[in-house]
């Protein structure tokens, strides 16, 4: 049996709590699927989506569609959760949608949760339809202007995205509130909308397949259920899929698409994939793969973006929940900056990074340079290669109005080795501080040579710093030759020879006449150090 060739463009509908998304979504749909209008019956008992939910629905085919030869275009619909403390499954459902449905509370306006959403699809869309909901709620006599009032303010806030040529649709999805019988408003509009803003996306059937699972169940007699989109290549029945969180593979059995059996998916699709059977409970999140595309990995490092909106501290040594696909680990960052590559290249280890205390939001990047952080992570993670990453403070007070998110970047390195990555492999990464040190001129030798004082404790390895430049208040430059005597004090070999202003102030001896005078010639020495050499070793300047 053929089917007409079908475009699946998966649309993901975010917005603040209670603002009607999944009662929306209920009233455009016209297929659920196994994860449809969030079953959970926490849900239920609440009144919010707790998780991600599929449906979908036929749209009529937009000519710019159809040209490239398709005969139908099936939208699914991506319901995610508007609560605060449920952002990560946001970011989770929000990786894998080609365009966002922003809803909006019309007798509410933009709320905390709304601008959040907004950041995200900032980060990871290129198309965005703004709904504004509830429009029964407003009063009748007053309620065209109410809206229109609402539409200019919006597009006021828009001005400051990328979203700058927004469209935004009234619509009530739920006329009367959830007992209502009344039609839904405003649909067919929303639904032409959704025919002239969808597009091809940049979607590849050859490379490695990389299906982001989002539920996982047994069906007795069959295997295991795994449904979910997927976000490249291509996934035929008889294919070994490899389950990176659990380390095994299993073979494709059947593939369905809203409840159509299918003998493969392309990238983009949205389906269902039974397995041989196995424990449905090791993989209730994440991605299966082929064969050894997804690494386990103890931490990477990604060139990352602050979000503007975000106003908290971002610093080396604090942690950050880092949200990669459906994973959301604490990791502690580091910061450092450098000469970084095109969109797409790695890491280059032969380069040098400098290290940063945290990241000042006034201050940009040098040309060329780019904004780099290594996370660590507390476990384990399953790391798609080149995925984008989300940093927030999900700890914070879920009532302030604070935006949690505070940066973005995509990966450019991994780490591979599990046991010791900070010795086989981070040792190699030159991420330097810039160290110094003072002392005083205890007196001059003869014009060539001083004695300095109070630069290194008396317990300190003199060698590891012989032959670095050492500046003197005075003006002249020397070079550290060793030490002089067992209390820490050094040698310094002055090849110009000191000036007699300098002789005078820092004499020869303690004989009348040859002691210092006025104030103390400063002796600085500066160096580098590389954070990740565990044996300190000193670079020279």
């Amino acid at each position: 049996m053929s089917f007409p060739k079908t475009l699946n463009f998966n649309i993901g509908v975010l917005g603040h709590v209670d603002s009607g998304k999944t009662s929306l979504v209920k009233a455009i749909s016209t297929t659920a699927s196994t994860a449809c209008f969030d079953k959970n019956p926490a849900s239920k008992e609440r009144g919010i989506t707790l998780d991600l939910g599929f449906s979908s629905f036929q749209c009529p085919l937009p000519s710019h569609i159809a040209e490239h030869g398709y005969e139908r275009l099936q939208v699914t619909l991506v319901d995610c959760p508007g609560h605060a403390s449920l952002i990560k499954t946001i970011i989770g459902g929000s990786q894998i949608i080609d365009m966002m449905m922003l809803v909006i509370d019309v007798t509410k306006g933009m709320q905390t949760q709304t601008a959040e959403c907004l950041v995200i699809g900032e980060i990871i869309c290129t198309k965005m339809v703004v709904i504004i909901n509830k429009t029964d709620l407003l009063p009748e006599d007053k309620r065209a202007s109410a809206v229109e009032k609402m539409i200019k303010r919006l597009k006021l806030t828009f001005q400051k995205t990328k979203f700058k040529e927004i469209e935004i649709i009234p619509v009530s999805a739920k006329p009367g509130g959830p007992d209502s019988t009344s039609a839904p408003v405003g649909l067919s509009e929303l639904v032409e909308a959704i025919g002239r803003h969808a597009y091809l996306p940049d979607r590849a059937e050859t490379g490695p397949a990389l299906f982001s699972v989002d539920h996982c169940f047994s069906m007795r007699g069959q295997g295991t259920v795994l449904t979910g989109t997927l976000l490249q290549g291509t996934i035929k029945v008889g294919d070994m899929l490899e389950i990176p969180a659990v380390g095994v593979e299993k073979k494709v059995k059947s593939i369905q698409m809203f409840r159509v059996g299918v003998e493969k998916i392309v990238q983009g699709d949205r389906a269902g994939v039974c397995l041989t059977q196995f424990d449905p409970t090791l993989v209730e999140r994440g991605v299966v793969c082929t064969p050894g595309m997804v690494p386990i990995v103890p931490a990477v490092v990604a060139d990352i973006n602050r979000i503007n909106f975000f106003k908290g501290e971002i610093s080396s040594k604090a942690k950050f929940h880092i949200s990669l696909g459906h994973e959301t680990v604490l990791a502690k960052v580091t910061l450092f900056t450098g000469k970084g590559g095109g969109k797409g290249e790695m890491l280059d280890f032969s380069q040098e990074f400098l290290y940063q205390e945290s990241l000042d939001p006034e201050k940009k990047a040098a040309p060329g340079e780019k904004q780099f952080a290594l996370l660590e992570f507390e476990r384990l993670v399953p790391v798609v290669p080149g995925c984008v990453l989300i940093g927030s403070r999900l700890d914070t007070d879920i009532n302030t109005s604070m935006c949690r998110l505070a940066f973005h970047g995509t990966m450019v390195w991994q780490a591979r080795d599990k046991v010791d990555y900070m010795k086989n492999e981070l040792s190699k990464l030159k991420v330097f501080k810039h160290k110094s040190k003072e002392g005083v001129v205890e007196r001059a030798v003869n014009e060539q040579e001083v004695i300095v004082r109070d630069l290194f404790k008396k317990e300190t390895n003199i060698d590891l710093f012989c032959g670095l430049s050492v500046n003197l208040s005075s003006g002249e430059k020397g070079t550290l030759e060793g030490t002089f005597g067992q209390s820490g004090k050094v040698k310094v070999r002055v090849m110009e020879g000191l000036g007699k202003e300098t002789m005078a102030r820092v004499g020869m001896g303690k004989k009348k006449g040859e002691q210092q005078q006025g104030e103390p010639v400063v002796a600085t020495i500066k160096f580098k150090r590389y954070v990740f050499d565990r044996e300190k070793k000193i670079i020279k300047v």
